[in-house]
């Protein structure tokens, strides 16, 4: 899977450069069969700790684990993806535990749970246990895809209990919040067909995410919104005090926040019914999420300014998570599209290297700003299930060298010796 690649490490020293490109080729295996002990990933202050010592985050996201799960011929592709992201050091992969509605729906209708797709689910959290990576599990989408909040709207709609057909009131309708209240549960109370575990008992399970991307367009006031997270999260955590939640942000600051014109991208960004220091405050929310998406959130800018604009708007909300909210960031979600006037293979490595160095930087000094997920990392063959943002690291040298190397710095700063172990053949045996 990873041949050709030639890779050079020359920091490292001989040795350590051979095992590397050794381990590049395919051929050298960080005992893969062998599942790593896990324990619950816990927060203290601004921090995420496991077993007492602070846990940086380099991750990536695969939405697509479950989907693919499903059917035999594709299965395959999780355990390729998690076994190339154990070699590369990879701690958290963020990805879809839901399917509301159509093709291959865990949730068919309200209440109604395709079982061959839940061992899918089991098979995912299953796999990855073994390949000692964590989950960070997203309940329902914003967007349309899966299904997501308007598939719920249409549910109740088609029972005739629904108050609105207005996708937004998903977050208000009394109806809905039942729906979404029973598939919390069931969720969180899986017993995982492969291990026997529960969900809400699995440290496998690195957290929950109440929603991808959550914006209300019908209240800008962030009311309804607000209302919602307070309501789903307090509920979430009667169901399981084990684990961590985030609300999934994208990071936007609403219209009573100073930051709306100093720091959000436009105007626009104000009026989505959403607010990055208000939702994040609530208690039963352990950390902040953020997404960055700079040449989608633009009209204007070149790459040099959305560089510049990728480095402030990454501060702005460690600064947050230190001084106003006392708590993890994690930036969820980050890419650079390739349908990009003039885009170029370089101007992607930069952007990474943009946002590995901001957490690298705020890890060693001790500040809020725990990890970064990259969207979204595939394996070879799957056009079916890529986007504009999507790749293959090890297709690519540069991008697969700074993968490795936030790992790396990263698990030095933590401290995490099991880690360093795992990793000593291409981290160089500094531990």
């Amino acid at each position: 899977m990873m041949a050709g690649n030639g890779l050079f490490y020359p920091i490292l020293g001989f040795a350590s450069c051979l095992a590397f490109i050794y381990m590049s080729f395919g051929n050298w295996r960080i005992e893969d069969t062998k599942p790593l002990k896990m324990d619950f990933v816990e927060r203290s202050g601004t921090q995420f700790m496991v077993n007492g010592k602070a846990f940086y985050i380099n991750g990536w996201n695969s939405y697509w684990f479950m989907d693919h799960a499903v059917e035999e011929y594709r299965k395959p592709r999780v355990r390729a993806m998690l076994q190339a992201a154990r070699k590369m050091g990879l701690t958290v992969c963020r990805t879809w535990a839901f399917n509301d509605g159509g093709y291959n729906a865990l949730q068919v209708s309200p209440g109604r749970f395709n079982e061959r797709v839940f061992k899918a689910l089991d098979h995912v959290i299953a796999e990855a246990r073994q390949h000692g990576i964590r989950l960070l599990l997203s309940l329902v989408d914003n967007l349309q895809a899966y299904g997501g909040k308007t598939q719920y709207v249409k549910w109740a709609w088609q029972e005739g209990v629904g108050l609105s057909s207005s996708n937004d009131s998903f977050f208000y309708d009394p109806s809905i919040r039942i729906y979404f209240k029973n598939y919390i549960k069931t969720i969180l109370t899986r017993k995982n067909s492969i291990t026997g575990i529960q969900y809400r008992d699995d440290p496998t399970i690195f957290g929950w995410e109440l929603m991808n991307e959550p914006r209300c367009m019908t209240d800008a006031s962030g009311d309804t919104l607000q209302d919602w997270i307070e309501e789903m999260s307090a509920y979430i955590k009667s169901i399981d005090k084990k684990h961590l939640l985030t609300v999934g942000l994208e990071g936007f600051y609403g219209p009573n926040s100073l930051k709306r014109s100093t720091v959000n991208p436009e105007e626009w960004a104000s009026r989505l019914g959403s607010d990055f220091i208000r939702n994040s405050a609530v208690p039963y929310v352990d950390f902040a999420s953020v997404h960055i998406y700079p040449d989608h959130w633009f009209h204007d800018q070149d790459f040099e300014d959305e560089m510049r604009f990728v480095s402030k708007w990454m501060i702005s909300h460690i600064d947050d998570g230190d001084k106003v909210l006392k708590k993890p960031v994690m930036f969820t979600e980050f890419g650079l599209s390739n349908l990009n006037k003039g885009f170029t293979p370089e101007q992607r490595d930069r952007f990474y290297k943009t946002v590995y160095d901001v957490i690298y930087k705020a890890a060693k000094r001790n500040r809020s700003g725990a990890g970064s997920l990259a969207w979204q990392f595939l394996v070879e063959g799957m056009d079916e299930s890529n986007d504009d943002f999507g790749i293959v690291p090890w297709e690519r040298r540069s991008i697969h060298r700074l993968i490795i190397e936030q790992s790396c710095r990263l698990a030095r700063v933590g401290g995490d010796t099991l880690q360093l172990r795992e990793l000593k053949y291409v981290c160089g045996g500094r531990w």
